[in-house]
């Protein structure tokens, strides 16, 4: 079995970002502790419920909240990983495909968290795998048709024709095949 496989993301299950205060946190355990209780005759779900309490236990409590966000970085970056070195370098094509890719990181940032949706270069380099060098003219053509801005600093945000586009051209399908995420894995909220 894929070690992979078998991680359970609390934060989505729970639907905080990773950066959530732990009243925030409980504020919406409670919310969905409501909702999926197996006394609830409308929304009640046994499995659901059960998640949503052990994600509770683990990102309520300050020691076990950190001892997972280790295992949750490194997962995450496990996960996201899209492409390797030797996919980037490989034309027109594959410029298609890390178009996308940068695109998909950006969306799913901006839906994870609103408030800071911007992705740094560094961590671009690092979720997908590819060398700032193979990324410069991807980021330029993306800013250039208005799906991308970018700050002063390098960050980048996607833009609402980028979501647009992504939604147009069939975003969670498609992703999926780019990123190649394990088939037990956690979509990105």
């Amino acid at each position: 079995m894929n070690p992979r496989d078998s991680f359970v993301d609390y934060y989505e299950v729970l639907e905080v970002s990773p950066n959530a205060h732990v009243d925030t946190i409980a504020r919406v355990y409670r919310i969905l502790a409501q909702r999926y209780h197996p006394d609830n005759t409308e929304t009640g779900a046994a499995d659901k419920f059960a998640l949503v309490l052990q994600a509770f236990r683990i990102l309520g409590d300050a020691e076990t909240r950190a001892q997972y966000d280790v295992q949750h970085q490194q997962k995450t970056a496990l996960k996201w990983r899209v492409f390797d070195a030797k996919t980037a370098a490989g034309g027109a094509q594959s410029e298609k495909e890390i178009r996308f890719g940068i695109l998909g990181v950006l969306y799913t940032k901006r839906r994870n968290d609103p408030t800071w949706p911007a992705v740094s270069q560094r961590d671009m380099e690092s979720l997908l795998g590819i060398p700032r060098e193979h990324l410069d003219f991807s980021f330029w053509y993306l800013k250039e048709r208005g799906l991308l801005t970018r700050g002063d600093d390098g960050s980048c945000t996607i833009t609402a024709d980028g979501v647009e586009y992504l939604d147009t051209h069939g975003m969670p399908e498609r992703l999926q095949d780019i990123m190649a995420l394990p088939s037990g894995g956690n979509g990105s909220r």
